[in-house]
C-alpha cells in the first residue's frame, strides 16, 4: 500500500494560488475582443447590439465574450425594459487599461517581433 502524502503538499501554496489567479486575469484581458469591449465599456453602457456594431463580432461571439468578462468580475449587466446594458463593473480596470497601453507601446517592437507568446496577435 502507497504511503500517503499530507493534505498540503497535494494543495497550491498562497503564493501559487495568486500567481495563477493573476495569470488567469490577464488572459482574460489577453483576447483582442474582450479588450475592445472593455474598452469601449469605459467609455459607455452598451446593449449587445451596440457592442456587435462596434467590435464586428456576431452576437454569440459577443454574449460569450460578456460571459466571461461578467463571470471574471469585469464587466456588469442591468435590465432595463428589454434591454440589457453592460459596463465596466471596476473603475480599476481603466488604470490597468492605460499602464498596459503605455507599456505594449513602449515595447511594441519586441512584442510584435516575439515568437514565444504564440501565433501572430498583431
Amino acid at each position: 500500500m502507497a504511503a500517503r502524502k499530507p493534505a498540503s503538499a497535494s494543495r497550491p501554496s498562497r503564493r501559487d494560488t495568486g500567481a495563477r489567479a493573476r495569470a488567469r486575469y490577464f488572459r482574460v484581458l489577453g483576447d483582442p475582443t474582450r479588450l475592445r469591449i472593455l474598452e469601449t465599456l469605459l467609455e459607455q453602457e452598451c446593449t449587445v447590439s451596440e457592442l456587435m456594431a462596434i467590435v464586428g463580432a456576431p452576437q454569440s461571439r459577443v454574449s460569450n465574450h460578456l460571459a466571461c468578462l461578467k463571470w471574471c468580475g469585469f464587466a456588469t449587466s442591468e435590465r432595463r425594459g428589454r434591454e440589457v446594458l453592460y459596463r465596466v463593473a471596476d473603475p480599476r480596470v481603466r488604470d490597468v487599461l492605460e499602464l498596459s497601453r503605455q507599456l505594449s507601446e513602449d515595447h511594441c517592437d519586441h512584442l510584435t517581433n516575439c515568437t514565444r507568446i504564440g501565433p501572430d496577435w498583431i
